[in-house]
C-alpha cells in the first residue's frame, strides 16, 4: 500500500484541504501531542493516554494496512500537519460488533468543524469498499453530537444503543452502513 494517499478527487469543492497517510513511529508523538486535550478526550476516557499507548497503536495500524489494505490512517491537514486520524480497523475491544469493521476518527481540537472528518470519512468508506469490506460501522459515543452529525453526513443508519463497559451511564450508539 502507498504511505501517502491523497483525497482531493474524494473532496467536493470547497471541502478542505487533506491527505491520508499509514501512521509512522513519528505519529505517536504527534496523535500524543494533538490529542492531549480534555474536550478531544471527552468521550474516549477523559484524558490522553501515555506515549507508550499511541506507539503501539500506530503500529497496529500499520500491521493492519499491510494485511487488509486500510486502517486508521493520519489524517494532515493542507499544510501537511498532523491533525487527528481517521480510517478504518477491526472492532478492537471484546465488546460491542466483535467481527465488524469500524469506521472512526480522532481530530485535534482546532481542526473541529472545518469538514475534515467527513471528508476524510468519506474517502475512506470508498477505500475499504476498495478493499473489498461491504460493511462497516461506526461505535459513537451517544453524547458525542458531533460524530452522530459525521454519521449522518455518512448516510449511517443508528442499529443500537449499548452500555459502555467502565463507564456508568454511558452508551454507545452503533450505526451501519453497507457499502
Amino acid at each position: 500500500m502507498t504511505d501517502l494517499l491523497h483525497a482531493a478527487a474524494a473532496r467536493p469543492a470547497g471541502g478542505p484541504d487533506f491527505r491520508l497517510r499509514v501512521p509512522t513511529e513519528e505519529d505517536a508523538y504527534a496523535w500524543h501531542r494533538v490529542f492531549d486535550d480534555p474536550e478531544v478526550m471527552e468521550y474516549h476516557g477523559g484524558r490522553s493516554a501515555e506515549l507508550s499507548v499511541y506507539q503501539e497503536f500506530t503500529a497496529r495500524q500499520r500491521r493492519h494496512d499491510a494485511e487488509r489494505g486500510f486502517c486508521l490512517w493520519t489524517l494532515l491537514d493542507g499544510a501537511g500537519q498532523v491533525v487527528g486520524f481517521t480510517g478504518a480497523q477491526p472492532w478492537p475491544h471484546p465488546w460491542g460488533p466483535v467481527g465488524e469493521v469500524e469506521i472512526g476518527w480522532r481530530l485535534a481540537r482546532p481542526a473541529w468543524g472545518r469538514g475534515y472528518a467527513t471528508a476524510a470519512a468519506r474517502e475512506t468508506l470508498e477505500r475499504v469498499r476498495a478493499a473489498g469490506v461491504g460493511r462497516v460501522v461506526a461505535m459513537v459515543n451517544a453524547r458525542n453530537e458531533r460524530s452522530v452529525a459525521v454519521t449522518r453526513r455518512l448516510g449511517m443508519t443508528l442499529m443500537e444503543a449499548a452500555p459502555i463497559p467502565g463507564r456508568a451511564g454511558e452508551l454507545a450508539h452503533r450505526y451501519g452502513l453497507e457499502l
